[in-house]
């Protein structure tokens, strides 16, 4: 018998498991099995191999071909594996030799003409092989410059098995010497939106200005047309860039959800503001066995935009708790658990009633009824994480107050010099922006002036305990915005007028 082996990568949500593809060539019938738990695309990727070998003039073996993927109790899952298994069952049948197999990682999908085609997930794969202490990356052509963000590792490119052929002989294959990709991501295409075009709602730009500076989730409600949509759409143009971390750790993400980063790292807040109609699986994530990543990790440090909050399934947003307290989520299946990042910052936004024209005399013509039901969709324990209420002037107070506000370069520079204060202050913590402090840690700050404000709050049931904490964090940031060091008691008095929905009462 003659064995050979390569080295693949399974993925379980973010987490890469190095998996040893092993084949094995004995005496027995002319077949070919697959063993190690395969799903049903690795499973027919015996067959798909097979004609992608002899599609490129080589000889698939004639005898008993064992392939082996070993942890054998992991499930093992994609089309990412054919590389591996190729090269494999080359190296046993004596092909190729095995010096460059054994320090390499292999992925790619392959074509019946023997054509390597990109897959799903280069980036965390990468990442764990790297860590696994593999040196050499083997990948589909087009995804060189993608794998190429991982650094400490050689990456070769493959077009086609007589490339694979090639590099598993360590002969450089033409063309493929190419400088590292970049990680820097391309500038957006096209102008993006200023905030300078709301006009009329001061005190919502004000409160867009607060939660960019230090990340707060926001609830808009409001009339249809008043301008939620417009806020929140400049929204990522107020946040500052990525760090190399939280960069790798977003196109990982993107990746694995199947973007081709040709650009390089993605350096931007990603938006994502999925439509009313999704499903749990659309928005939190999930799939009939290794679930996928759903809109509120693709918003993963950026912007989670629901419009027609309302118009959502209770369900779908009541599944959004955990996410917004923990930062990421965990997807439970039988065949185990998968866990993706969800540091997002939440915008919601809402009508007042179906109609949306509560409020204006004779144009409603929504019941009691219909309105409460509505309303009701967007639950307490939702609402209450939601560091931000504001209520949007109506349509005529706006026309009559239409003077253009400061541009988003303006806003976005006092956000970074907001953001550098946080940062500087929670300099040896784990946390980067006030939205992410622990209630425990709020306490260890010098403590604000005009506390009696929230204890006058809570007495009146008009702040819970979680709801105490939120506005200490909101305070934080408007001294971070003011420019002062402590927290005083008009910043207190703000931040709670902030947080119940009356910032122009509490200013």
């Amino acid at each position: 018998m003659t064995m050979a082996s390569a080295w693949s990568v399974a993925l379980l949500g973010m987490d890469g498991t190095l998996v040893e593809v092993e084949a094995a060539v004995g005496a027995g019938l002319p077949r070919t099995v697959l063993v190690g738990l395969p799903d049903a695309a690795l499973y027919e990727a015996r067959d798909r191999c097979r004609a992608a070998v002899a599609g490129a003039g080589l000889s698939w073996p004639n005898q008993l071909l064992t392939i082996n993927l070993t942890p054998a109790s992991l499930p093992k899952a994609g089309s990412h594996y054919d590389l591996a298994i190729v090269a494999a069952v080359l190296g046993c049948s004596g092909v190729v030799p095995g010096q460059v197999m054994s320090t390499s990682v292999m992925l790619g999908e392959l074509g019946l003409d023997g054509r390597v085609r990109p897959v799903r997930g280069i980036l965390p794969a990468m990442m764990a092989a790297r860590t696994a202490g593999l040196a050499t990356a083997i990948v589909p052509s087009r995804q060189v410059n993608e794998a190429r963000l991982v650094t400490g590792m050689t990456v070769w490119g493959v077009s086609c098995l007589d490339d694979l052929v090639e590099v598993l002989h360590g002969r450089p294959v033409l063309g493929q010497e190419t400088p590292a990709a970049s990680r820097e991501c391309a500038g957006p295409v096209g102008p993006e939106p200023d905030l300078a075009d709301v006009r009329g709602q001061p005190e919502a730009c004000w409160a867009l200005e607060v939660a960019a500076a230090g990340g707060h989730h926001l609830f808009l409600h409001g009339s249809p047309g008043v301008g939620k949509s417009m806020l929140a759409e400049r929204l990522p143009g107020l946040l500052p860039d990525l760090t190399d971390d939280q960069a790798l750790e977003v196109s990982a993400v993107h990746s694995l959800a199947g973007a081709v980063l040709h650009a390089g790292l993605i350096r931007r807040p990603p938006f994502a503001s999925p439509h009313h109609n999704a499903s749990m699986a659309a928005l939190i994530g999930g799939g009939a066995r290794l679930a996928r990543p759903g809109a509120i990790s693709l918003a993963h440090r950026g912007i989670l935009f629901l419009d027609e909050a309302p118009e959502f399934s209770a369900r779908v947003l009541d599944a959004l708790r955990t996410p917004m307290e923990t930062g990421e989520v965990t997807i439970a299946r039988s065949s185990g658990q998968v866990r993706y990042p969800a540091r997002f910052q939440l915008v919601l936004a809402a009508n007042p009633c179906p109609c949306g024209m509560t409020g204006v005399r004779g144009a409603c013509s929504c019941t009691p009824m219909s309105i409460r039901r509505y309303n009701e969709r967007l639950s307490g324990p939702v609402l209450d994480r939601i560091d931000i209420h504001h209520q949007m002037l109506p349509a005529i107070a706006a026309l009559s107050q239409s003077s253009p506000g400061d541009p988003t370069a303006t806003v976005a520079g006092r956000v970074s010099e907001a953001r550098l204060r946080q940062q500087q202050r929670l300099a040896d913590t784990p946390w980067r922006s006030n939205a992410e402090v622990p209630g425990y840690f709020l306490r260890t700050l010098p403590a604000p002036q005009g506390m009696s404000l929230l204890d006058e709050a809570v007495s009146h049931a008009r702040l819970s305990a979680r709801g105490v904490d939120k506005v200490m964090r909101i305070a934080w940031t408007v001294a971070d915005l003011r420019g002062g060091g402590k927290v005083t008691r008009t910043d207190l008095a703000m931040a709670l007028g902030l947080r119940q929905g009356a910032w122009g009462c509490a200013a």
